[in-house]
């Protein structure tokens, strides 16, 4: 006999071919998933990347046993690989953590807008990355990097025990600034604080982070600029509404309409 379960489990099969024909369903193989901090890992994935667009976009993965996709940001990308970078917050992040070189996962691929490069006149950007906000900054500053641009890179963590991926961007050729809440690494306090105390000059804003975050750079930013939101899904690729957020223009779909928006489409509610 059907579940409940499975009828919308096949609901939002049906859904998803409907409403999203750029996403790509596949079976990816872990080439690598190793810790690069206490809690947060690194995760290669062997497959299909020809859905991939744009920085910024992300893969929805299926866990066995949960009846809700996990959606991960992309860190970076070439012809056969996808890699990930995600925190152990709950109990399918802490599954993904077990999981061994050689397994396989269930992967919608080329989900979401992506970052737009193409803004004129920028020239020396600003990328602002807090947390398991900073991954998809990397694959961006290697576009950015590849059209001719000077992006620099502020990475915000709450202690130094946290920081990750510092020595990735410096190899790129970043000037990268490290602030940490307690002082313990780089600048003490918030992102906002390493942007006043270093006087980094910049022309255009791209970041992703936490919600109060985003909300200091929309206030303190005088620039145009791209919001990375992060938020609970559903579906993951727009049928749902599940993730709609309120924007000057109407609702908009995190999942489908983002999770990319423009700096001048944002309002944050008090």
């Amino acid at each position: 006999m059907k579940t409940r379960r499975h009828e919308i489990s096949c609901s939002l099969v049906f859904l998803s071919q409907k409403y999203d024909t750029m996403q790509k369903q596949g079976i990816y193989k872990i080439i690598t998933n190793v810790p690069l901090t206490k809690s947060v890992y690194k995760m290669v994935l062997e497959g299909d990347t020809s859905n991939i667009t744009a920085p910024g976009q992300f893969i929805n993965i299926e866990l066995a046993g949960k009846f809700l996709r996990r959606p991960i940001s992309i860190c970076d990308w070439n012809e056969t690989t996808i890699t990930i970078i995600y925190k152990v917050v709950g109990e399918g992040t802490r599954q993904m953590a077990e999981m061994k070189e050689g397994e396989t996962l269930d992967i919608l691929v080329g989900l979401g807008n992506g970052f737009n490069t193409n803004i004129e006149k920028m020239k020396h950007p600003l990328l602002v990355g807090g947390g398991v906000g900073v991954p998809p900054m990397y694959g961006l500053a290697k576009k950015l990097l590849a059209e001719g641009k000077r992006p620099t890179m502020i990475m915000g963590f709450n202690t130094a025990e946290e920081v990750f991926y510092y020595d990735e961007f410096v190899a790129l050729g970043l000037d990268v600034f490290v602030t940490t809440v307690d002082g313990t690494g780089g600048t003490k306090g918030f992102v906002t604080d390493a942007m006043e105390q270093n006087g980094i000059l910049y022309d255009y804003l791209y970041c992703c982070g936490p919600e109060p975050m985003l909300k200091a750079l929309h206030r303190g930013v005088m620039t145009g600029g791209q919001f990375s939101f992060e938020e609970r899904m559903g579906c993951g690729f727009g049928a749902c509404m599940g993730c709609s957020c309120k924007t000057l223009t109407g609702y908009k779909r995190i999942c489908k309409d983002g999770p990319i928006m423009y700096k001048e489409e944002i309002t944050f509610e008090k």
